[in-house]
């Protein structure tokens, strides 16, 4: 059981960083996708959705550590925010796909980082 609590602990340390990371990418996507589209734009937006994906792939393998001792992340509320994520995909409208990354994914991956940052410090 430590060696499991060991693994998920190196899995959010690595997050960590990622996270900050991927979520400074998103404020220049959005920013891409308000009217400054580049020629990489769909390349860089295909790259920040699979780090969205393995930042929740990390979560669901570290979410009995994360939620401890108290509920730091709550799966059915991330679950909404990436399900309206997914409908903004799937719409493929800059502007739809930049306010839901504005009103799902920031306000997750900045909840996520916290509960990181509470967990490995």
């Amino acid at each position: 059981m430590e060696d499991l609590r060991e693994q998920q602990l190196e899995a959010l340390t690595v997050l960590k960083e990622y996270n900050q990371k991927l979520t400074k990418s998103i404020l220049l996507i959005v920013e891409e996708l308000r009217g400054k589209r580049q020629k990489d734009t769909d390349e860089f937006l295909k790259k920040i959705i699979e780090g969205i994906n393995w930042e929740i792939q990390v979560y669901n393998g570290t979410k009995e550590l994360i939620n401890e001792n108290k509920v730091r992340v709550d799966k059915e509320e991330m679950n909404r925010h990436i399900l309206a994520f997914g409908e903004a995909v799937q719409a493929k409208e800059d502007i739809k796909l930049a306010d839901s990354f504005e009103i799902d994914i920031l306000p997750f991956l900045t909840k996520l980082g916290d509960a990181i940052n509470e967990v490995v410090d």
